[in-house]
């Protein structure tokens, strides 16, 4: 177990490295290594841990019975998902979290952190995973301020200004591939390909794979 990446994650952060190995024992994290595509969490499931990834990546998406995808978002190396759910007892998941590439994941008991964090052994972890819910609301609402637009290029033009404006630049990257950028905004992916076609012929962005440059007139 790398320490020394996990005491620079949101997570952990603050917790000294002597205490945070004795934490993860008590709280029997494990890791654990998922292929692409594989199922890292199934929605309906109670959650009884919390997933840290250590490599890689995973997309949090909600599927309904007819196959209709809509992505919540990415968890990508150091950040934490289904920590809401691991922390509430009895709540089923309600959303699919699967590896988006070769990924690894700690699991961590959410109970057991809680406790442990108000026991003195970790304090640092309960204001951690405030501010890391805190976090997690902000790109809730931001998911939906981009999903409001009625049209698709409205629905693009808030999600690469949101992007450039995190970033503190014109020129960016994405965390999504087309796809994937498709069932963010809750678009049909051929509609939205041609959209972001015309918006370069336009002059409005440039772009490749998922590398973008807004261009400002």
């Amino acid at each position: 177990m790398d320490i020394s990446f996990l005491s620079k994650t949101w997570l952990f952060a603050g917790v000294e490295p002597e205490v945070l190995t004795k934490l993860l024992e008590q709280v029997h994290a494990y890791s654990r290594r998922f292929a692409k595509g594989e199922a890292v969490l199934h929605a309906g499931d109670p959650v009884t841990h919390m997933g840290l990834v250590l490599q890689g990546s995973v997309l949090i998406a909600h599927e309904d019975l007819w196959g209709n995808r809509s992505i919540l978002g990415r968890a990508a190396s150091g950040e934490v998902f289904a920590e809401t759910y691991a922390c509430v007892t009895q709540e089923p998941l309600p959303m699919h979290v699967t590896a988006a590439e070769p990924t690894q994941v700690l699991f961590v008991h959410g109970a057991e952190l809680l406790h442990a964090g108000t026991s003195g052994l970790s304090a640092p972890v309960t204001a951690n995973l405030v501010r890391m819910l805190a976090q997690k609301n902000l790109n809730l609402s931001g998911k939906i301020r981009h999903i409001t637009p009625k049209t698709i290029r409205g629905r693009l033009l808030s999600y690469l200004s949101a992007q450039s404006l995190r970033q503190s630049s014109y020129v960016f990257d994405i965390p999504f591939n087309r796809q994937q950028l498709a069932d963010y905004l809750n678009v049909d992916r051929s509609a939205m390909c041609h959209e972001l076609t015309r918006m370069q012929r336009e002059g409005l962005v440039d772009f490749h794979k998922n590398s973008f440059r807004l261009i400002q007139r």
